[in-house]
């Protein structure tokens, strides 16, 4: 099975539809491995880790072995990372450690993980209160279109950034970015940001598009919601498909974070799930939540974030 379902983005490159992410905790080095071989075997293209994942040398380790083996080639392979906030002082640096890491010669995606500066030695992923720097995004977007100049990614983008974070960076960028990936579930729908990425030709790309179920910070609340239940019922689907359709019709690129086999062909076949006009609007009814709202990047002290509203511009 392929997952050969793919959006165009505004640079003219293709990504695939479906992702793989690689975040887990603990992180494993072995089980991410095996767990990248079988969704390789799926037919998963795409594939998403971080700096602050720890994941970067067993995916890369995972992806030149299938490619060493003739199991797949590079070109075919889709392939996102992210600046982690201690790396805003220099993005290009930052991209060629993540490289060294995945041993590999450039990215398709590198994205700026949230609109967070930190203090340069913070390489943990919940900072101190005296972690944090001001933010002087015209810098960092100014290295993250270096690392495109020099061929070190082909596409770049944002993660965690509000309809008004994208327009301000909009205002000094001379590359747009490509993608801006965030939570987005059918608890979590994100109208007005969609509307903002859409009119700027930006993709939205949702991640937890489930609700994060089996993260310490996630939810079941999605996949257990009645609506959810019921549509996945009259359908002889599974709630996690019903999720993941609702996202994929909504324009979205997904990415699904599961090192369970059948889990991850489970969300394959979310393509080959229909929704009905009824569907949509019985998920448009369900209460919104957002389950991964950062308030580790918000304090009263050395934060440009003194409240949760500020770091998400009052869109929560």
């Amino acid at each position: 099975m392929r997952c050969n379902h793919h959006v165009r983005l505004n640079c003219g490159i293709t990504m695939p539809l479906i992702g793989f992410g690689t975040y887990s905790y603990p992180n494993d080095h072995k089980t991410t491995q095996i767990a990248v071989h079988n969704a390789l075997e799926l037919g998963y293209r795409h594939f998403d880790t971080a700096k602050i994942y720890g994941s970067e040398p067993a995916l890369g380790k995972a992806l030149n072995k299938a490619i060493y083996m003739g199991e797949v080639e590079r070109e075919e392979i889709f392939l996102t990372s992210k600046l982690w906030g201690s790396d805003h002082h220099d993005p290009v640096s930052a991209l060629k450690r993540t490289l060294k890491n995945l041993d590999m010669e450039y990215l398709d995606m590198y994205l700026v993980h949230w609109p967070v500066k930190l203090k340069p030695w913070v390489n943990y992923p919940v900072p101190n209160e005296d972690d944090f720097e001001n933010l002087d995004l015209e810098t960092t977007w100014a290295g993250m279109e270096k690392c495109l100049e020099m061929g070190l990614c082909r596409s770049i983008g944002v993660s965690n950034f509000s309809s008004s974070k994208i327009e301000w960076l909009l205002d000094f960028a001379n590359i747009s970015p490509a993608v801006n990936q965030v939570e987005m579930h059918p608890m979590w729908r994100q109208r007005k940001l969609r509307k903002t990425c859409g009119k700027h030709n930006i993709h939205v790309s949702a991640y937890s598009p489930l609700g994060g179920p089996g993260n310490a910070w996630g939810s079941t609340a999605v996949v257990n919601h009645p609506i959810i239940q019921s549509i996945a019922f009259k359908h002889n689907a599974t709630p996690p498909q019903v999720a993941l359709k609702w996202g994929l019709l909504n324009g979205s690129s997904v990415i699904v974070k599961s090192f369970n086999d059948e889990r991850m062909e489970e969300n394959i076949g979310s393509f080959d799930l229909n929704l009905d006009d009824e569907d949509m609007l019985e998920i448009e009814k369900m209460e919104e939540m957002k389950i991964m709202r950062g308030e580790f990047h918000v304090n009263e002290t050395t934060s440009p974030y003194k409240t949760i509203e500020q770091l998400w511009d009052d869109e929560i």
